[in-house]
């Protein structure tokens, strides 16, 4: 398969209300992935209100205008097709696959619920999922074990006041404290034509696919006075690592290593990945080498390393080891910085570039090798690059990547002094 990032047409139009529409044909199956990403993540959220974003992607699935509550879902699985929501601190977005025949059907569904949701929604609907969202932070973070390492690692990462300090789970206090008429203003504020992408990918040309978009998303009006997120593109280094050392109900010692390092898309952030897949993915990494197969002080599953794709601030690279049974936290941690810090030193050989980029290669043709990993993908770049076909870019950009930069980049922002350290410690048993 050729290297070129995105062998497939990529057809783009506007809306006078300022949507944005991405289509890409491919004839190969009878169905299409829609995929709408709207520009509102965590970071987007004021100051009181934290988790927002994140429960509008529950809400947006409790009825509109004319679709009733879970609708939309029996509707879409009544066609045969699949529909899921994400949040992250960058954007929301929803998506559905289905047969062709029901492209127009999505389109619909996703027009009523951007311009039709607030009039829609009660309180009960409201009450109702937050509740939800409680339980989700029960099951997800605070019933699990480690399962609250993102949200501590945040705060050590981004100071008060950076938009990437809190998690889109966000916190229950803002959650409870806000009423209907704020939860509705906060819809109206983003979930607007003119702060989202349409992406359509499948069995379905771009003239079929515009003339619908224009049907049933052309009426809605655009938001005039949409508010720019925070810059967080500067974080300013203290010199002074960060630590946090948690004693909870674990099973082993686990350390997290966290470094910021350039934003998602930059050139920088290319080579981080690259990194990344040298120091932490595999059984050929340099951690699972060191730590679980030579040194065999860390668990051979649970150790690795991975960034974390922000496009807007400097971006997380994230090592983790979990201790094997009789290995202390402090013998962990310093093995683990170690091979962090050799990264610097030692220099990557052939045989490790080339198995990462290999890797790299197969995580992107897999992503691209459905209709709605590509619909994902355009409607990202379109959202947060301006361009759908700068997708094209990254994975010439990983394959481009050079042992020198990779040495560069590690000493120029994973050194210890600017390290976010996250120990966790079992609970002493009687």
């Amino acid at each position: 398969m050729p290297d070129s990032g995105y062998p497939w047409p990529i057809e783009t139009t506007r809306l006078d209300n300022g949507l944005r529409v991405v289509v890409s044909e491919d004839r190969t199956a009878p169905a299409v992935a829609v995929n709408l990403w709207y520009d509102v993540g965590s970071r987007h959220e004021p100051e009181g209100q934290s988790g927002f974003a994140h429960l509008f992607e529950h809400l947006m699935f409790e009825g509109s205008v004319n679709v009733a509550k879970t609708e939309h879902m029996k509707l879409i699985q009544g066609a045969g097709g699949s529909l899921n929501a994400t949040t992250n601190p960058d954007r929301t977005n929803y998506f559905e696959t289905v047969p062709a025949e029901h492209l127009e059907l999505a389109l619909w569904l996703e027009a009523d619920r951007m311009g039709g949701l607030v009039p829609a929604l009660t309180q009960e609907t409201l009450d109702n999922q937050r509740d939800v969202v409680k339980n989700e932070r029960r099951q997800r973070y605070e019933n699990v074990p480690y399962g609250d390492a993102w949200l501590r690692l945040l705060p050590l990462l981004y100071p008060p006041g950076h938009p990437y300090h809190h998690s889109t789970i966000g916190s229950m206090a803002d959650l409870n404290a806000a009423d209907l008429a704020t939860f509705q203003e906060f819809h109206k504020r983003y979930y607007a034509p003119n702060n989202a992408v349409l992406t359509v990918v499948g069995d379905a040309p771009a003239t079929e696919v515009f003339a619908l978009a224009e049907k049933y998303f052309g009426a809605l009006p655009a938001r005039a006075d949409i508010p720019p997120a925070p810059d967080g593109r500067v974080v300013a280094a203290t010199g002074v690592p960060a630590r946090e050392t948690v004693t909870a109900d674990v099973p082993a010692p686990r350390v997290y290593v966290a470094h910021r390092t350039y934003p998602f898309g930059s050139a920088g952030y290319d080579v981080l990945t690259v990194l990344a897949a040298v120091l932490g993915s595999g059984r050929g990494s340099r951690l699972y080498q060191r730590l679980a197969d030579g040194e065999r002080i860390a668990q051979p599953d649970l150790v690795g390393a991975y960034g974390v794709d922000l496009a807007h601030a400097p971006a997380p690279l994230i090592a983790t080891a979990t201790a094997r049974p009789g290995v202390s936290a402090d013998q962990l941690e310093a093995g683990l910085a170690e091979v962090v810090d050799e990264l610097a030193t030692v220099p990557v050989t052939a045989a490790e570039l080339d198995r990462a980029k290999a890797l790299l290669s197969t995580m992107w043709w897999r992503q691209m090798s459905t209709v709605d990993g590509r619909a994902d993908t355009l409607g990202r770049y379109a959202t947060q690059f301006g361009d759908p076909a700068t997708a094209a870019e990254r994975l010439p950009g990983w394959l481009a990547v050079t042992a020198e930069q990779i040495a560069e980049a590690a000493t120029e922002v994973l050194g210890a002094g600017d390290r976010a350290t996250l120990i966790y410690l079992p609970e002493e048993t009687s």
